[in-house]
């Protein structure tokens, strides 16, 4: 038996590699996870780059910012598998919220004129600054809410309501189930998901060093298989409630099951005051090839971070893409079942509504992809 160390953020979105390792899914490949918590994205992203770990959960934005020499650090990472799609949530504090009004939930440019109508420069929690938590934020108020001040604060996700309850911050942006426990502790109202601002979007990978999947095929190989297969068993409705307990548990997430299996359903409590929101594809794991590493997805937050940071946005794109590696999707997912898109690269945000569409082995199924403004990213791969 092969153990491979394997690093985490408590968050749900930790899921897959928890489940491959608690309902045997990494056995069946012959291997052992050993899955080492961490207490930041910081600390986890050092653990990798020291090789304290092998591979990890990883914010999808850290490999593509690397590959631009953006967020300190210096050995490149690349991902051939994502971990799960959306599952961020932005909630404002309790003093804030009292003076938002009667927004509706989840409405990106109701809620930006109302974020603007409070008058003030607002303090906003972020789990890392290299995360796609910034990136739809930066999108999303650029378009709905272009005279908002605002100011972004790194701080770890389960710490998020703490700040919100001490006054340190005024409103967060951060996935599950550190929104939910903020309305809990902190009485905190929950203003937009991810999903709301792109449909689409990579919220984690598992990250390794580049070039470790190519120097160690069999081992990679099996990883793949076995966290491809968990992200599989963890997407299926009917072990939302097992799933739950066992990431609830004090050596995972250390919160009660109620609110974690809430985020698995879309089911969120938005207020203290009991208002509930359904949230179709707040998070995907597997449905519409959610674990497919698209290089137009790599391209988009590459052109992102260009833009921001005023680097050559067709010479980002392209280093952008490489960090996506759909060839070792490819090569070790071809045999087990895995849909497998003809191309590597789509037009991201021009999908209305799910579509059914060719693939290497007959047809699968792409999930609804929007931006909320309607734009349309179309990577031209640099020639």
């Amino acid at each position: 038996m092969k153990t491979v160390s394997l690093g985490f953020i408590p968050l749900i979105d930790a899921a897959p590699l928890i489940v491959a390792a608690e309902f045997g899914f990494a056995a069946e490949e012959g291997l052992a996870f050993d899955l080492v918590p961490a207490a930041s994205w910081s600390m986890l992203r050092d653990m990798l780059d020291f090789g304290k770990v092998e591979a990890a959960q990883m914010l999808s934005v850290v490999p593509v910012a690397r590959s631009l020499g953006l967020g300190g650090g210096h050995q490149p990472l690349e991902t051939a598998l994502v971990l799960s799609m959306n599952g961020q949530i932005t909630g404002l504090s309790a003093p804030c919220a009292a003076r938002l009004g009667d927004v509706p939930f989840a409405d990106p440019f109701a809620m930006g004129r109302a974020l603007m109508g409070l008058g003030q420069p607002l303090r906003i929690g972020v789990p890392f600054p290299f995360s796609m938590h910034v990136e739809l934020l930066h999108y999303w108020l650029a378009k709905a809410a272009p005279n908002l001040r605002y100011e972004l604060r790194t701080i770890p996700p389960p710490r998020m309501a703490e700040m919100v309850l001490a006054g340190e911050i005024d409103g967060f942006s951060v996935g599950e189930p550190w929104g939910s426990h903020a309305v809990d502790v902190a009485g905190a109202r929950l203003l937009m998901p991810g999903a709301a601002i792109w449909s689409q979007a990579p919220e984690k990978v598992l990250a390794m060093r580049s070039g470790w999947a190519d120097e160690n095929p069999d081992v990679a190989g099996r990883l793949l298989r076995a966290v491809w297969r968990a992200t599989r068993w963890t997407a299926d409705p009917a072990n939302r409630t097992t799933l739950s307990e066992v990431l609830a548990r004090s050596s995972y997430l250390d919160v009660s099951a109620e609110l974690i299996e809430r985020a698995l359903k879309g089911r969120l409590l938005v207020a203290p005051s009991g208002q509930e929101a359904d949230v179709p594809g707040f998070l995907t794991f597997f449905d519409g090839s959610a674990s497919f590493p698209w290089r137009s997805q790599a391209a988009w937050i590459g052109t992102r971070l260009a833009e921001r940071f005023a680097l050559p946005i067709e010479r980002s794109a392209e280093a952008a893409r490489k960090t996506f590696r759909s060839d070792l999707f490819r090569r070790h997912l071809a045999g087990v079942g895995a849909a497998l898109p003809r191309a590597s690269e789509k037009a991201e945000g021009a999908m209305p509504q799910s579509e059914r569409v060719s693939s290497a082995a007959g047809q699968l199924i792409l999930n609804r992809n929007r931006f909320f403004d309607g734009q349309i990213f179309d990577p031209v791969p640099a020639i």
